[in-house]
Order: structure tokens, then C-alpha cells, then sequence
């Protein structure tokens, strides 16, 4: 009897353990990366903070209060823990104008970034897979595009269609294009010599059912690292044309056009320039690092 049961719980010890799930081992290798795990909590929080801004922040992002002009940060001297992080030149409190200017900046990130996607998706999808003069034709157009720098670029569509944060948005969303073209166009290639898609062709496939059923689904884990870190470049250039007022107009909060508004009080209230810059520089880095956290994820060559 005993050494029947010394048997049993010899081969329990010895029982290999569950395989993960696809969900488990893509947490467990996103969550070693320490830092894209901090940059999740920091998108969670902004993301929570845009969703909920009519009830986090502490007032309307437009009231106007006469008796409180450049106040500084409440921990301050002189300062008023009514607006935590002070008031502008036209007393509006800071930190509600960042709160509703985070719900912009997370819409147009979201936007650009979904409609570049789709659209570098297709294009690539075409190019790498018919190749030829279609090829040729979309890749010319796209080295075109990338001869120019992008924001520079962007200035002129949003000078030619007129300052706005709609057509801000489109013209972020058309210079990031070429990115997701080239990547997609890349993996496409890669892909077409695969056995799976060779067989697939053999038995009937249709060229839509090739692209979208056989080839797309093997191209996402890259294009889902570039539309991450598609973000942080989209907000960095949303920023940017606010800041040259091409973007979101007055009184639309915006984090780019309020450190243009603050510009001439730079020296004499710091906190109206600063708490805009730290915003924009903590949202961007916090995407980066998930970016670098999903690679690691999601591409095969960097799992140990």
C-alpha cells in the first residue's frame, strides 16, 4: 500500500503543468515588461479621466473667474485649493481644461489612427498581393509622402482645408498612412509564400478571401504595435497644430493650443506652461512604452 501510494505521488509531481491560453501567455510576456505595464495604468487612467471629464473635473473647462487671474498651484503661496493646479490668464481652471483636453486628445488619437489603419491596410493588402505596376503605383505614392516630413506636411493639408480639429484629424491620419501601407505590404509579401496560402489557392480561393481571411489575420500583431505607438505620434501632432492654431480654436480645451496661449506668461507663471507640457510628455511616453510591451508580446522572435 505504501508504495503504491508513493508511486502515485511521484507521477502527480512529475505531470507537466496547463498550457496557457493564447490571453494567458500574451499577459504573462506583456505583463514582464514592467514599463508597459506602468504605461497601461497611465492610458487606463487618462482614457477614465477623458470618459468621465463632466464629473472628474472640479469645473467647466470654460468658466471664467475674474477674481482668481494666473493663480498659482494651490500648494503654493497664494494659492487656492479650489483650482489645484491654478488658473490661466482669463481664470479658468487648469486642471479641468487638461481633463476635457485629455478626451480630445484620446478621440483624435483614436480617430487618426482608425482611419490610417484601415485605409494602410487595404492599400497594402493590394500591393503586396496583385505586386506589378499596382505595386508600383502605391509604393511611388507612398516614398512621395514619406520625402516630406510629416508635419510639414500635415500644415499644408490643414492650411489648404482650413484650421480645424476636424480636419486636423484628417490630416494626421494622412501622414501616418504611409507607415501602415509599407508594414502591411512587408508582412503581405512575406506571407504570400507561405504553404497555407499556396494551398488555399489551390483549392479556390478568390483573391478577397486570400487577403482578408488568409493573409490579414497573420499581419495584425506588427500593425497592432505601429497603431500603439501611432498614437503617441498623433497626439504629438495634434499638439503641435494647436500650438500653431491650425488645430482645436478657442475655447476648445486642447493641450497644444494652451501652452500657445501661455507663451507670454512663461516667466512670470510657470504653471501655465508646465502642466500642458508634463500631459502631452507622460500621455506619449506612456504609449511608447506600451508599444514596446505589445512588440514583446506579440512578435514570436522576442519570446524566450
Amino acid at each position: 500500500m505504501t508504495i503504491s501510494t508513493d508511486t502515485s505521488t511521484s507521477a502527480n509531481s512529475l505531470t507537466a503543468p496547463a498550457p496557457m491560453t493564447p490571453m494567458q501567455e500574451f499577459w504573462h510576456y506583456f505583463s514582464s515588461n514592467k514599463g508597459a505595464v506602468a504605461g497601461l495604468v497611465v492610458i487606463a487612467l487618462i482614457c477614465f479621466m477623458a470618459i468621465f471629464a463632466d464629473i472628474v473635473a472640479p469645473h467647466s473647462p470654460s468658466d471664467q473667474y475674474r477674481d482668481a487671474l494666473l493663480l498659482p498651484p494651490a500648494w503654493l503661496e497664494g494659492g487656492n485649493w479650489s483650482f489645484v493646479l491654478g488658473t490661466d490668464d482669463v481664470g479658468r481652471d487648469i486642471l479641468s481644461r487638461l481633463i476635457h483636453g485629455s478626451r480630445l486628445s484620446i478621440s483624435v488619437g483614436i480617430v487618426a489612427v482608425t482611419a490610417s489603419l484601415i485605409v494602410g491596410i487595404l492599400l497594402g493588402l493590394i500591393a503586396g498581393y496583385f505586386k506589378g505596376v499596382i505595386d508600383t503605383i502605391i509604393m511611388r505614392f507612398v516614398d512621395i509622402m514619406l520625402a516630406m516630413p510629416s508635419l510639414l506636411l500635415a500644415i499644408a493639408i490643414v492650411a489648404i482645408l482650413g484650421p480645424s480639429i476636424v480636419n486636423a484629424a484628417l490630416a494626421i491620419s494622412i501622414v501616418s498612412l504611409p507607415h501602415y501601407v509599407r508594414l502591411t505590404r512587408a508582412a503581405t509579401m512575406a506571407e504570400m509564400s507561405r504553404d497555407y496560402v499556396t494551398s488555399s489557392r489551390v483549392i479556390g480561393a478568390g483573391p478577397l478571401r486570400l487577403m482578408f481571411i488568409c493573409i490579414l489575420p497573420n499581419c495584425l500583431a506588427p500593425l497592432i504595435v505601429q497603431a500603439t505607438l501611432g498614437f503617441s505620434s498623433a497626439i504629438l501632432d495634434m499638439a503641435a497644430l494647436g500650438f500653431l492654431g491650425l488645430g482645436a480654436q478657442p475655447p476648445t480645451p486642447e493641450w497644444g493650443s494652451m501652452l500657445a496661449d501661455a507663451l507670454q506668461f512663461v516667466q512670470r507663471a510657470w504653471w501655465v506652461v508646465t502642466f500642458p507640457g508634463l500631459m502631452i510628455l507622460i500621455t506619449v511616453l506612456a504609449f511608447n512604452l506600451m508599444g514596446d510591451g505589445l512588440r514583446d508580446a506579440l512578435d514570436p522572435k522576442l519570446k524566450q
